[in-house]
């Protein structure tokens, strides 16, 4: 087969299955090295009837947020088979995206190893109060991860607490000095483009109520790749493994 795979993230579980020369075209979001001479089939995160087409493909991989329904709907019409599979915005939906996955590639046996692969030893959970900070500064967005927002599985399974989860916040609230004064939290954690949107750590201080926050007082900020926080795919046990130790690291006396 010739695979597209512009479900979020999937395109690197593709090659995680050995299925990396039956790749043709991918999403944005799959950014791995092994990736590299890939082409991107998305405008933005946004399907290009045009770009899918001209990779010629045999079958192409989405899930529930892929769109526009539109684009979806002419490549299936072209007789490109269409699969959906399980989204996965929690460590226990991993393994059955991923088998989904595997099923419909006809290499279930690959799909059962690799998820032994990823599984993730549960690490001591710590009083460490932790805030994900959703940022695009040149759109003036600034949001509190809350419950949902997939950031809190990540916090919970390196050991730490989402203050907005806590809180029973909604996955994505906007960010109030208010709200920051009440959860107190010891981190934030934030995405590398985000950071970079609002000028670094100096931009980030200077946001309302942040810099009166433990984590502002000490400057404890945690940044992951955009692509890796919320993508739960292949490298999401490294990554569990790896915000750990950076909360292990940033707490020290």
């Amino acid at each position: 087969s010739r695979i597209v795979s512009v479900a979020s993230g999937a395109a690197e579980i593709v090659a995680a299955l050995g299925l990396t020369s039956n790749l043709v075209g991918r999403d944005i979001a799959s950014e791995s090295a092994v990736l590299a001479d890939v082409p991107v089939t998305t405008d933005a995160h946004a399907v290009s009837v045009e770009k899918v087409l001209a990779r010629k493909p045999t079958l192409m991989i989405v899930d529930e947020q892929t769109a526009p329904t539109q684009a979806l709907d002419a490549i299936a019409r072209s007789g490109v088979q269409v699969v959906q599979i399980p989204q996965a915005w929690s460590l226990p939906e991993v393994k059955p995206r991923i088998t989904a996955l595997g099923t419909a590639l006809g290499v279930p046996q690959q799909a059962a190893e690799l998820n032994e692969q990823l599984s993730i030893t549960p690490v001591t959970s710590s009083k460490t109060q932790v805030a994900f900070l959703y940022l695009r500064g040149t759109s003036s967005i600034y949001l509190l991860g809350g419950k949902g927002s997939g950031a809190d599985a990540m916090i919970a399974a390196a050991g730490g607490t989402d203050v907005g989860a806590q809180a029973s916040l909604m996955p994505f609230t906007p960010l109030t000095p208010e709200a920051l004064a009440e959860a107190k939290p010891d981190v934030f954690l934030v995405m590398s483009k985000g950071l970079k949107s609002v000028g670094g750590l100096s931009g980030l201080l200077d946001l309302p109520g942040v810099a009166q926050t433990p984590a502002g007082v000490n400057k404890r900020v945690i940044a992951v790749d955009d692509g890796l926080l919320l993508a739960f795919g292949v490298d999401t046990k490294n990554l569990v493994n790896a915000l750990h130790d950076a909360l292990v690291d940033v707490t020290k006396p």
